[in-house]
């Protein structure tokens, strides 16, 4: 990739989808991540620091020390910032939701951490059980903040910018109708490791390659971890599944990837329509 000549592209296309429809705002949510510390930095750059405007939404006492941080770096003006914490709304909905019976996002099927229970049957289900509700309460926060940013959107007559990558995309790693939802996504062209390209390229904080990629739905939870493999690991095998890639890569991790692809594509297709 010529990152140059990608952030060209991608700002001009930015600028001129909100040109055209007529649009000077962009609102986006800002958690703090790599994701999001890109498209932020790109929408600044095709509209101005003036006319962005972040919303920081943490849960309870999470940190926002990095959604800050980018935010200053791109001097966009700390009055079109705003930091609504979720946690009431959140808590309000999961206590009239959660009555411990599943939920609707399909749990990864090679979780590392369900497969480390090795004790009775009752422990596993127990395990699982709290899996799915930790994984619920990660849709819930997703959804509610994407009520903040929209309505943040329709005050300010914007346009929601999303931060999805191709690689979560693909991988399924996102809430349908949460972290997913928006009006214009920049990077949705680009694999996990495009973005820490083009993040090595703009020159961001070093903070953002040194952390390792989380939706942040419990403490000490990762991207990766939860996959069962790397970021890195598993473009290579998407680009093989994907753009007929050439390149040689281990079978298993080919056959681990293929899996979870099939498994999350439902996501692509609904609403399931006549």
């Amino acid at each position: 990739m010529k990152s140059a000549q990608e952030v060209k592209k991608i700002v001009s296309f930015l600028r001129r989808t909100y040109k055209n429809q007529k649009k000077t705002n962009g609102i986006i949510a800002v958690s703090g991540g790599i994701d999001s510390a890109l498209s932020l930095t790109l929408l600044t750059k095709a509209l101005g620091p003036k006319n962005v405007y972040p919303v920081l939404l943490p849960y309870g006492d999470q940190s926002i020390a990095d959604s800050e941080l980018i935010c200053s770096w791109n001097k966009v003006p700390k009055k079109n910032w705003q930091t609504i914490n979720i946690k009431h709304a959140v808590d309000t909905i999961t206590a009239t939701c959660h009555s411990g019976k599943g939920g609707d996002e399909e749990p990864y099927p090679e979780s590392r951490k369900l497969s480390r229970n090795t004790g009775s049957p009752m422990q596993a289900r127990s395990a699982a059980s709290s899996r799915m509700t930790k994984l619920r309460l990660g849709n819930a926060m997703a959804r509610t903040r994407m009520i903040y940013v929209f309505d943040k959107a329709k005050e300010l007559n914007g346009l929601v910018c999303g931060t999805e990558n191709k690689s979560e995309h693909y991988l399924g790693y996102f809430t349908r109708f949460g972290d997913a939802a928006s009006d214009i996504e920049p990077i949705a062209h680009l694999y996990k490791t495009h973005v820490r390209e083009l993040v090595k390229f703009l020159d961001l904080p070093e903070a953002f390659l040194e952390k390792a990629p989380s939706a942040g739905l419990w403490e000490d939870q990762t991207d990766e971890n939860e996959m069962g493999f790397s970021y890195e690991d598993a473009d290579k095998a998407l680009a093989v599944i994907l753009d007929e890639s050439k390149e040689k890569i281990d079978q298993e991790l080919l056959k681990k990837v293929k899996k979870v692809v099939t498994v999350q594509a439902f996501k692509h297709q609904v609403p399931y329509k006549m």
